[in-house]
């Protein structure tokens, strides 16, 4: 197969052109192209008036070996990589031991404690799959419910105003990405082509096909919810198994009598009590899993803190931003809900952008902690929704979390909380958000009604300023980058957009540290993974690193059978 990428052809061509550009490019006959398939498809529309899509596609050819030779100095034609994912191991019968209640049970002469695997978000079911898929049959620990459960009482919230803290847009089956727009791409290196593995499981699951071949790629809310489930059917199917409202409260961290410094994980405890022993855990956290991280704290796991950022979801039209993206093309079925990605360098030397961009979706209620309110976006898979949304975040650095002692790891989280605490407080301590009118927010005056742009946010929203809603500097900022968004995107900065308050968890605020072992640089066996670890940022990225610490998992466990053996 030959991989013949930058095909470019106008938005409204027909279906032949394509065939006919993949033989002009390679030089060969109709009879001598056997077929091809769609590997990639983005589009450009960098000029409204003329909107191009751009394909990468794999052709079989007669003769691949003299076809690829004649055309060896052309950059967008090379052999088709090798995508097609390989399990690094494979655990023997019966080799890994099955957990009960009242602990392990033997069922082999050599066995090994199963793997635990800590959250059911995108990298807990794919480090759960893949452990699952290789025979290792983990035991897969959620502190929420099932899925369908979890948005029974999410939308508890976002209707009468009622927060479950342990069953919301934050923990549960499926992990805050169930709320989200189901994005399934990143800017991760992945040459490894684990990505294809995540999006080839998301199929079997119930995806649509196109997700293997779009450049960018969604599923949205509620096709989510069936996919979660057909995967954890996979899991239980492949002998693993998973376990909901079983919150993690406490580790048990062996110590070296001899040195001190050298630590292993020995087992994990429950909210229930229960003791649950094993030498591996995948610690694939949310980044709203607050008081695991002060348990690992307090058990001397490494964290610190790192950077991330803060801000307000923005509201428009999602026909503005379909008309200034598209131009006449609006409303064109291939293309979609148009999108956008912002970012300003200002003078105060903050850095503006925009984050999680949602078309045609909603702003919605996601808080895990009472008497706070978060936002976040979401979208369907339709995106047919009246308005767009996004984050319009600033960076910050551990150096900006005030009151904090050097080195405390936990400072973000502070952080976070002070200023979700505001929020609550400005929308009514009573869940609703609190809202400004972009243009009331410009001018520094409070918003006492809404323009034309309804904020979706549920439970409500009640008008206010917002100038106290954020630190100065991210104020100072997001006033000073809004004009020149709008100048990227007219009509941005229109007066009736609205902002909604506050954006506060775009990223973990603490990152546990591990080595090129993947498992934590002090606790052996503790295998810190995926956003709340602070090595994602995604249902993609997530996905993959859930893969890559799998895989480090099987290796482990498959060396420390070899030793038992011998």
């Amino acid at each position: 197969m030959l991989r013949l990428s930058e095909i470019k052809l106008p938005l409204d061509h027909v279906e032949s052109a394509l065939r006919a550009e993949i033989l002009r490019r390679l030089g060969v006959d109709d009879a001598d192209l056997i077929g091809f398939t769609v590997f990639r498809r983005a589009h450009d529309a960098r000029k409204r008036s003329a909107i191009y899509l751009i394909y990468s596609v794999d052709a079989e050819v007669r003769n691949e070996a003299a076809v690829l030779q004649r055309l060896a100095d052309r950059s967008h034609v090379a052999p088709t990589p090798d995508m097609e994912y390989k399990f690094v191991a494979h655990a023997p019968a019966d080799a890994v031991e099955r957990q009960t209640a009242k602990g392990a049970q033997r069922v082999s002469t050599h066995p090994s404690l199963r793997p635990v695997v800590v959250g059911t978000g995108p990298c807990g079911l794919f480090a759960g799959l893949l452990l699952a898929q290789m025979g290792f049959r983990p035991l897969i620990l959620e502190r929420g419910k099932a899925v369908r459960e979890r948005t029974k009482d999410t939308w508890g919230l976002w209707r009468e105003g009622k927060l479950d803290p342990e069953s919301n847009v934050q923990f549960g089956e499926g992990g805050a990405g169930t709320f989200s727009d189901g994005k399934l791409y990143s800017q991760i290196k992945d040459r490894k082509h684990y990505g294809r593995k995540v999006l080839t499981e998301l199929v079997k699951a119930g995806a649509p096909d196109e997700i293997l071949y779009v450049s960018k790629p969604h599923i949205g809310t509620f096709r989510l919810v069936g996919i979660v489930e057909k995967m954890r059917a996979s899991i239980e199917m492949l002998g693993g198994e998973i376990r909901f409202q079983s919150r993690v409260v406490d580790f048990d961290i062996e110590r070296n009598p001899a040195n001190p410094e050298q630590r292993r994980i020995r087992g994990v405890k429950i909210a229930s009590g229960e003791i649950i022993a094993t030498d591996h855990v995948v610690l694939a956290l949310g980044h709203s899993a607050r008081d695991t991280f002060e348990v690992l704290r307090e058990r001397g796991v490494y964290l610190e803190a790192k950077p991330f950022s803060i801000g307000f979801r923005i509201e428009h039209p999602q026909s503005l931003i379909d008309s200034c993206r598209f131009g006449q093309f609006a409303g064109n079925p291939i293309l979609g809900a148009a999108d956008y990605k912002l970012v300003h360098h200002c003078k105060n030397g903050r850095t503006v952008y925009s984050f999680c961009m949602c078309p045609g979706g909603t702003v919605v209620a996601a808080t895990s902690e009472e008497g706070r309110v978060v936002t976040n976006g979401m979208s369907q898979y339709s995106r047919n929704e009246r308005n767009a949304n996004a984050g319009i975040v600033v960076g910050i650095t551990p150096a900006d979390f005030p009151n904090s002692e050097p080195g405390d790891a936990l400072a973000g989280v502070a952080f976070q909380r002070h200023w979700e605490e505001r929020a609550f407080q400005l929308g009514g301590s009573n869940y609703h958000a609190p809202v400004q009118r972009v243009g009331d927010f410009l001018a520094r005056r409070p918003s006492t009604k809404l323009g034309s742009v309804i904020p979706s946010y549920m439970p409500g929203v009640t008008p206010t300023d917002l100038s106290s809603a954020l630190p100065h500097y991210a104020i100072d900022a997001i006033r000073e980058a809004l004009p020149v968004f709008g100048k990227q995107i007219p009509d941005f900065a229109m007066a009736d957009a609205t902002l909604t308050a506050v954006e506060t968890r775009t990223s973990s605020p603490i990152r546990i540290k591990r080595g090129a072992d993947y498992q934590s640089i002090n606790t052996a066996g503790l295998y810190p993974a995926g956003e709340g670890a602070g090595y994602a940022g995604g249902i993609f990225s997530a996905g993959v690193d859930g893969i890559e610490v799998a895989e480090a998992v099987a290796t482990s466990m498959i060396a420390e059978l070899g030793k038992k053996t011998i």
